[in-house]
């Protein structure tokens, strides 16, 4: 059987069992409720992802739009890609410390949050995180490292 191949955020969220729909949808709803204005929301390197679109920007790194987060169902559970919280040191420990505040554990990268289920991830941090940084501050600090 031929794998189906998704072109768009809502196929491939419906294309999820129905319990890893539920919970990519529910972080979804949160990102995209506190999602500044610029960025859209698109399906991009086989995941969901909150970018800048070339219009806005198209002096990218990789002629794509830059990624500001991105989520993703993986065999194994989730990963949450927070662009936003790996260029900023202050952004990364903020975010750092209200996990613990709001007494869950991270399994992290540099980017990437990675959880099995919904409840290990802290919903009121990652909405605060995605509203933290509007597409001209997330632009001027690509500037910046972009200069280096």
């Amino acid at each position: 059987m031929a794998a189906t191949v998704v072109k768009t955020v809502a196929q491939y969220v419906a294309a999820l069992p129905p319990e890893k729909r539920s919970v990519v949808a529910a972080v979804r709803k949160v990102i995209r409720a506190n999602l500044p204005k610029g960025y859209v929301e698109a399906l991009s390197w086989g995941v969901i992802s909150y970018e800048i679109p070339l219009k806005r920007y198209p002096d990218t790194y990789n002629g794509k739009p830059l990624c500001f987060a991105a989520l993703a169902s993986t065999k194994s559970g989730y990963s949450l890609y927070l662009m936003c919280i790996y260029q900023d040191p202050e952004v990364l420990t903020w975010f750092q410390q209200a996990c613990a505040k709001a007494g869950k554990k991270l399994d992290m990268g540099k980017s990437c949050v990675r959880f099995k289920r919904l409840e290990e991830l802290p919903l009121e941090v990652i909405a605060e995180v995605i509203a933290k940084v509007p597409v001209d501050t997330y632009l001027g600090r690509y500037e910046k490292v972009k200069k280096k």
